[in-house]
């Protein structure tokens, strides 16, 4: 899946245009290179493998919020339907979430304390939430769901 990939924070533009500014570390528009690979993609998706069924992110939406009582839709990304190691020498790195392609938020993971997965509580809205995980060892993998 082609993407706009910042050279300093590994964020990855995935709306087609690199932005004036990275909104994760604010890198100028010269620290983006266009990556037609930016994205690993399944080789067939009714037939995964062992390595894609631990990099793709399983998203939930939550339609009723359990923290925030009015409108509020929880998503919930884990890595992935088989879970993902989280060692020293292979772990996820981050995971960065769009609505409807823009970015919204990226959620940090360190090895050995930490679960593949984060949440995150949205403003009621519909549309597409996209996830894009970073392996340290096999790249970014993406999904994406109807809020």
């Amino acid at each position: 899946m082609n993407g706009y990939v910042c050279k300093v924070c590994k964020y990855i533009a995935i709306d087609g245009n690199a932005p004036e500014h990275c909104p994760v570390c604010g890198a100028p528009k010269s620290a983006f290179a266009e990556n037609e690979n930016a994205i690993k993609q399944p080789q067939d998706t009714s037939n995964l493998s062992d390595l894609e069924k631990k990099h793709i992110p399983v998203i939930t939406v939550v339609k009723k919020c359990g923290l925030i009582s009015d409108g509020c839709i929880d998503a919930h990304v884990k890595l992935g339907e088989i879970q993902h190691p989280m060692e020293q020498s292979h772990y996820i790195m981050h995971i960065d979430f769009y609505i409807d392609k823009e970015f919204v938020a990226r959620v940090h993971l360190t090895p050995e304390r930490l679960n593949p997965a984060a949440a995150l509580h949205l403003k009621n809205q519909e549309g597409k939430i996209e996830a894009i995980a970073l392996c340290n060892q096999h790249g970014a993998w993406f999904n994406e769901a109807e809020l």
